[in-house]
């Protein structure tokens, strides 16, 4: 696989520090193709993604199809990302994931990762933690989804892609579009992937005084 992506990009992967200096959110993309190689590795990065209990709770659809591409850029105000890119990945996030734990359970043995004991602690305090939560369990369940999208952009920058965080979109239509409108699951962010078509400048960012702060807000952060 590593000989078909080298072929594909003809450079070598970037760092994550220079990925993550380097990235920025793209809104044109030429119409190439992502090698299939390429695609997969993506997911496989994407899905590398801590969550809360492990429980990878995201949802991801890869919206391919032209129809498909133009119903999701639709949904999302006509913005022209969609169209352009060739895949567009919508995180969902499903708030009842944790209800349904046996395979995760069952890996976490098989690899070592957890003893017997651990699944215990777990099939005990996963419950009680989310009948805490309460109304905030959709909210657990999009930040993993959001933190799943930053893996992916930070991976296609890497690779030479480009990928723009999306959050402007009418979530029951994209619910509508991937298939999930009779479902709990919660659009948490849409991220076009694909080659750039303009790059574009570094625009800044602020001083580490106006919001990076020491133990208390109001400390700021002087570096």
């Amino acid at each position: 696989m590593t000989q078909a992506l080298d072929r594909n990009l003809q450079t070598q992967p970037l760092d994550v520090p220079s990925a993550i200096v380097q990235r920025r959110a793209i809104k044109n993309f030429k119409p190439d193709a992502i090698a299939p190689e390429l695609l997969r590795r993506l997911v496989e990065l994407t899905v590398a993604a801590p969550s809360s209990w492990n429980l990878q709770d995201w949802r991801i659809v890869l919206v391919q199809d032209e129809a498909q591409k133009k119903a999701l850029a639709e949904a999302a105000w006509n913005q022209q990302q969609i169209l352009q890119a060739p895949v567009t990945f919508v995180f969902a996030a499903d708030p009842n994931a944790w209800q349904d734990r046996e395979q995760i359970n069952q890996i976490a043995l098989e690899t070592g990762a957890w003893a017997q004991q651990n699944v215990d602690y777990f099939n005990s305090a996963i419950p009680q933690f989310q009948a805490m939560l309460g109304d905030k369990t959709r909210e657990y369940a999009v930040k993993d989804a959001v933190i799943a999208a930053t893996h992916l952009a930070l991976a296609a920058e890497s690779f030479g892609l480009s990928s723009c965080f999306m959050n402007g979109w009418i979530e029951d239509q994209v619910k509508a579009v991937i298939g999930a409108s009779d479902t709990d699951l919660a659009i948490a962010v849409v991220v076009p992937i694909g080659y750039a078509a303009d790059p574009r400048g570094n625009p800044g960012r602020l001083p580490f005084s106006n919001n990076v702060f020491v133990d208390r807000v109001g400390t700021p952060y002087e570096g």
